[in-house]
């Protein structure tokens, strides 16, 4: 019998079954038929959506029935900052601002760092708002849209946020919140209160919102589902993410607080080369003999599911390291060392984009043309706040 294993918006423990996971969380899969309406009004698929990565989803059919009937949407996902940003970190922003340039729609990053000072016993409030302020500049780095899109920390933005977190909060009953996230009788009344304030940038604008983000996140969403519609918005969709495995195996997902689990956006080359040669879990043989005559198993092998998921984007070339793995033609130290080299490249674009951020960083925030409405205006009048 497998293990079984665990999601929550705090712990990812052993190997995910996602098709029992879409059961359980009661999401739809995301099929053929809703990839091919995608393709035909976004004119292509971005490689997250053709290898299957971005896998289940909330209501994105009528996402695509609004645009396609002109009535729009907007985007929202975000961060938690509690340090460093490893590659997995990226996954739903380099779909987010896909998503921002094939539909130009507006997009809005919330950074929580209330939520990890809630939630990490170590951290101060200048642990927390530094890290803010450095996720920002990898998000930044990903390219999104200046003038669509908005990013905000909320411990500095919480006075536009709490008028509606206010009347978000008096929806949700502490019994619902407590069977959704597991609160107890120790849990701070911070992280107790936050689900109400996650709930907030869904309603940004009188349209539907869809979120990127890993399928962990899905239980705020729920939450939101069952009271957009009570304050005269609409329930939010979601589009759910896979893990991307960890280093030393394909179950649970990469760590912050486990280094030898993930590879960080700052890591350097030598230090990229070192992790994945060191821990990368390997479907080779014990010897070079070994996996000549027997090959390897690509399907368990880390290298091999990094490439497939996002850093290999050819598909033709994907297949031919998979035929070639798989018949012992190519060795493991070779897949390895080809997972470094793409690895490298990319973070070394984005080391030269994230240097760029540090000069932009006032547009998505305070001066560009969404941040600067938002930070002066704030997303809802106050006879819009008094209306329910």
């Amino acid at each position: 019998m497998a293990e079984e294993f665990v999601v929550t918006p705090w712990e990812v423990r052993g190997r995910v079954d996602y098709d029992k996971l879409i059961n359980i969380f009661g999401t739809q899969p995301i099929t053929r038929e809703l990839l091919d309406r995608i393709e035909g009004l976004a004119g292509e698929l971005h490689v997250l959506l053709r290898r299957g990565v971005f896998f289940s989803h909330r209501d994105l059919d009528l996402v695509l029935d609004d645009y396609a009937g002109g009535r729009g949407f907007f985007l929202y996902t975000g961060r938690g900052p509690s340090g460093p940003m490893h590659i997995g970190h990226l996954i739903p922003f380099i779909l987010t601002k896909w998503l921002q340039d094939r539909f130009r729609v507006n997009v809005y990053i919330m950074i929580t760092d209330d939520e990890k000072y809630w939630d990490e016993p170590g951290m101060s409030i200048r642990d927390v708002r530094r890290w803010a302020y450095e996720n920002t500049l990898d998000i930044i780095a990903v390219g999104f849209d200046p003038d669509r899109t908005f990013v905000f920390h909320d411990i500095e933005y919480i006075g536009k946020l709490y008028p509606m977190a206010v009347k978000v909060a008096k929806r949700i009953n502490f019994n619902t919140a407590k069977a959704v996230f597991g609160f107890t009788g120790s849990t701070n009344i911070g992280l107790i209160f936050y689900p109400a304030l996650q709930v907030v940038p869904t309603l940004f604008e009188k349209r539907r919102c869809l979120i990127p983000a890993a399928i962990d996140q899905d239980p705020y969403w729920r939450i939101q589902r069952d009271m957009a519609e009570s304050l005269g918005y609409y329930k939010t969709a979601a589009i759910h993410s896979k893990f991307m495995p960890p280093l030393t195996g394909l179950e649970g997902k990469m760590s912050t607080s486990k280094p030898e689990t993930a590879i960080f956006l700052h890591d350097d080359p030598k230090t990229v080369r070192f992790k994945i040669m060191r821990y990368a879990f390997s479907g080779g043989q014990p010897t070079v003999e070994l996996h000549r005559r027997l090959g390897g198993n690509p399907d368990v092998d880390v290298s091999f599911q990094w490439l497939k998921i996002y850093f290999e984007q050819d598909d033709a070339k994907l297949k031919k390291i998979e035929d070639d793995y798989r018949s012992g033609r190519m060795l493991t130290g070779e897949l390895k060392e080809y997972l470094v080299e793409k690895i490298n490249e990319f973070l070394e674009e984005h080391r030269v984009k994230r240097e760029e951020a540090r000069k932009l960083i006032n547009l998505y925030m305070y001066d560009g043309e969404l941040a600067r409405r938002m930070w002066k205006e704030g997303p809802w009048s106050l006879e819009e706040i008094e209306e329910k």
